[in-house]
């Protein structure tokens, strides 16, 4: 067996995490200036500074270490998603599909419910294709015309949609994270679903009246355009193809050429036009492709200096019972997502090691899969270099910083969850 990984190394592990930290929310609070210190900017000395520590290799071995994590499979998928992503909802709003949805909602929503009733949409939309990040996509443009016509809040429209779209990504039977907890507990997604949904639910409904209270006070009387709902075509196909199962890259690409098409037909595109739209929005997410391969990398390196492990190490040395099972494994999930910003990814690092615990403590894993995709999707809901927070902050040209203080939705999960594990009786499974 290996020895052990000691304080010392595994908060040396963990300091680059904590440099990025320091720098980029620390400096930005004490300034007051949420665009103070650019995302890029901390990144690259947290790496810089990753780098340092990664003793007894050459410069070469230390960069090939940072390079793997950049190149991992999955970041390297997220970025063809954000270069999709960008083309699509560039081309949507040249083409005038914003601002007809736009028209469209508020010509049934009085201002009153504009809040409640984007909270809703997102988390249909992402309950039905099973991505936060699809749902981020295709509605923060949506959120960003909405403010502009009516004067609300924009970073905190962005938030619902962001709280939205983890909603569907704890729940929906596509997601990653549900087939990832599933598998690794040994458990059937409907089941996992019947648990979760006792968590998920109840958090969804408080976050809506939330939404309702705060809208009674809306006073702003939105200026409805002329309505044309072939202009809407392309959102809803994005739904529709993801409910049956389209890959979100496919779905991307053919909403992409969908709403060149119908920007043809309406004379709001022409070829050049669409080839500028599209350019603009693949460039409109550089910012967020290089932070996305600088947080690869510097995860990895925490990785290979042990940062992972000595988590799980200190996590698992002292637990007592079934609910002390339970708290271990939602801080395991929730501590390790924080170091790989990635909720799929912390799933599958912690999946083994949980239903190690649910077995020697009998925690049922219906229970143990819902716990790690409920606190997992907590936790990616609020780390403000998450992949889902970069992509909306990106959309809508705002901080995540400012983002973060209206994520009520991630925030009530994660507290619903706690009250799950004390409330709820946790029993052991059904032999």
């Amino acid at each position: 067996m290996e020895k052990p990984i000691s304080l010392p190394q595994g908060l040396l592990a963990l300091s680059p995490l904590m440099v990025f930290l320091v720098l980029y929310l620390v400096l930005s609070l004490w300034a007051g200036d949420f665009y103070a210190v650019p995302i890029t900017v901390a990144f690259t000395m947290a790496c810089i500074y990753a780098l340092s520590i990664l003793r007894g290799r050459s410069v070469s071995e230390r960069i090939a270490v940072l390079t793997r994590g950049a190149a991992n499979e999955s970041i390297m998928l997220m970025i063809w998603i954000f270069i999709l992503a960008g083309a699509f909802a560039s081309t949507a709003k040249e083409m005038g599909a914003v601002e007809a949805t736009v028209n469209l909602t508020l010509s049934f929503l009085p201002a009153q419910l504009v809040l409640a009733g984007l909270f809703v949409a997102a988390c249909f939309v992402s309950l039905s294709i099973g991505t936060s990040v699809g749902t981020i996509a295709a509605l923060t443009p949506i959120a960003t015309e909405m403010a502009s016509q009516t004067g609300m809040n924009l970073p905190m429209l962005v938030a619902i949609v962001v709280g939205g779209a983890y909603f569907g990504d704890n729940l929906s039977i596509i997601s990653d994270t549900t087939i990832m907890a599933t598998r690794t507990q040994g458990c059937q997604m409907r089941d996992k679903f019947r648990m979760n949904i006792r968590i998920a639910l109840p958090a969804a409904v408080i976050a809506l009246l939330i939404y309702i209270i705060i809208g009674l006070h809306m006073t702003a009387t939105p200026q409805v355009g002329g309505i044309d709902p072939l202009l809407v075509l392309p959102y809803l196909f994005v739904l529709v193809a993801a409910v049956m199962g389209m890959n979100v890259i496919l779905v991307l690409v053919v909403g992409t050429l969908l709403s060149f098409g119908i920007g043809l037909t309406r004379g709001t595109l022409t070829l050049y036009s669409w080839m500028g739209a599209m350019n603009t929005g693949i460039m409109g997410m550089s910012e967020l492709i290089i932070v996305t391969l600088m947080a690869g990398g510097l995860m990895e390196i925490i990785r290979v200096k042990g940062g992972i492990t000595f988590i799980l190490e200190r996590l698992t040395q002292r637990i007592h019972g079934m609910r002390g099972a339970e708290c271990c494994i939602a801080a395991l999930v929730t501590l390790t997502d924080f170091c790989t910003a990635n909720n799929t990814i912390a799933i599958l690092t912690v999946g083994p090691l949980a239903r190690n615990i649910s077995k020697h403590y009998g925690v049922d894993p219906r229970r143990s899969a819902s716990l790690l995709d409920t606190f997992s999707c907590f936790a990616q809901g609020i780390i403000p270099y998450g992949a889902q927070m970069l992509i909306a902050s990106g959309l809508a040209h705002v901080s995540p910083l400012q983002i973060i203080p209206f994520l009520y939705y991630p925030f009530i999960l994660g507290g619903v969850s706690l009250m799950y594990i004390f409330l709820h009786p946790a029993t052991k499974p059904a032999e």
